[in-house]
């Protein structure tokens, strides 16, 4: 099945690879390529698989990557006398460009929290309900780590084969926006049934990425890389939709 959730509200390439070298504590000015490529790749291996629409500028930093990894693995040259000739580190362009985008970042973050304290606009304010959401925001790769986890877990469970009628994705959208109007905050890893085959946990995934971009939920953490809670928004205009009755 296809569902392709656009991802036009969520990060990019460069967001990725901040979170990766953030999340395994690497040193940004030494970035040991050759694993920091790989989990790149596993990231995209996982977009793929849950067939999200990204953009090209992923499958552009991946070639850069897979570049820089195979100028590294050059031996290096000799000059006269047997000297080993310096050359410019391949990675240096990158790390320039990781590092103009943290400070932009950084700034971006810094006015928007002034912006909020001159308009005296607080966490609950913003249209979720419950209690006030926790101070970080979960990035798109932050969901797609801990999604794994839940699919590491569905995959070392014994398998039972139950036939049953699966939700359409709007279904699944309408099932989970239900759950948060009656309970919000909501867990990240319970809104997957233990009970679940592969293909429900990627529509559940799916569904919770869709009520993102649409506006529709929040995911919060207490700290970065910490646990992720799940909860309603306000939409703008409209109403959440509720699941459809079956004749």
């Amino acid at each position: 099945m296809v569902f392709q959730v656009k991802l036009d509200v969520f990060e990019g390439p460069l967001d990725l690879l901040l979170h990766l070298i953030e999340k395994e504590e690497i040193d940004i000015y030494d970035i040991p390529i050759a694993r920091i490529t790989e989990s790149y790749l596993e990231y995209m291996r996982m977009m793929d698989e849950l067939d999200l629409e990204v953009a090209g500028e992923f499958l552009v930093m991946a070639s850069t990557l897979l570049y820089i990894k195979s100028k590294m693995l050059l031996p290096s040259t000799e000059g006269e006398g047997g000297d080993m000739l310096s050359a410019e580190d391949p990675r240096a362009p990158l790390v320039e460009r990781l590092l103009e985008y943290k400070k932009y970042k950084r700034a971006a973050a810094f006015l928007q929290e002034r912006e909020a304290e001159q308009q005296k606009i607080f966490i609950r304010d913003a249209g979720t309900e419950g209690p006030s959401p926790l101070p970080f925001e979960a990035s798109l790769f932050d969901l797609l780590s801990a999604f794994r986890e839940v699919l590491q877990k569905s995959s070392s469970r014994p398998s039972l084969e139950v036939t049953r009628d699966r939700l359409s994705l709007d279904e699944k959208i309408a099932e989970l926006a239900n759950r948060l109007r009656k309970r919000s905050p909501l867990d990240f890893f319970s809104l997957f049934s233990l009970q679940a085959d592969r293909g429900e946990l990627i529509l559940t995934f799916l569904a919770l990425l869709e009520l993102i971009r649409q506006g529709l939920a929040l995911v919060r953490q207490a700290e970065p890389f910490g646990e992720i809670m799940v909860y309603r928004k306000k939409p703008s205009r409209g109403r959440i939709p509720e699941v459809p009755s079956k004749v």
